[in-house]
């Protein structure tokens, strides 16, 4: 079992940069792909970022490549987003996700994921 935590959400002027931490409890966490998604009104939930068990390797969504980066600290049980250059259109609430299932393998839809957080709630003001 895994209990995911996200923070750091909040509203920011177009072209303005946040981080979103997901704390991340339970066993395996150093051995878990995790994943970055966010959902808007009315849209359906959109892949942003994975990246695997050891940060060795990561990917992103088109519409985010550039902007955001994902990475881990395994020793803190914590993984980050960074997004830079933040859009109207980022606006969304932003969720992490854990993939044991994976193993080393990415995942980019959120069917390959069994846990998730609450998410937190980014605003991009024009």
């Amino acid at each position: 079992q895994v209990q995911l935590v996200e923070s750091g959400g909040g509203l920011v002027q177009a072209g303005g940069s946040l981080r979103l931490s997901c704390a991340a409890s339970g066993r395996s966490f150093s051995s878990t792909v995790m994943g970055w998604f966010r959902q808007a009104p009315g849209k359906e939930r959109e892949f942003v970022a994975v990246i695997s068990w050891g940060g060795g390797s990561t990917s992103y969504g088109d519409a985010v490549k550039g902007r955001f980066t994902i990475s881990r600290d395994n020793a803190k049980n914590t993984v980050y987003l960074q997004m830079s250059s933040l859009k109207p259109e980022d606006t969304a609430v932003y969720h992490c996700a854990a993939a044991p299932r994976l193993g080393s393998r990415l995942g980019y839809d959120a069917g390959s994921y069994d846990y998730w957080g609450q998410g937190t709630q980014v605003t991009v003001s024009s």
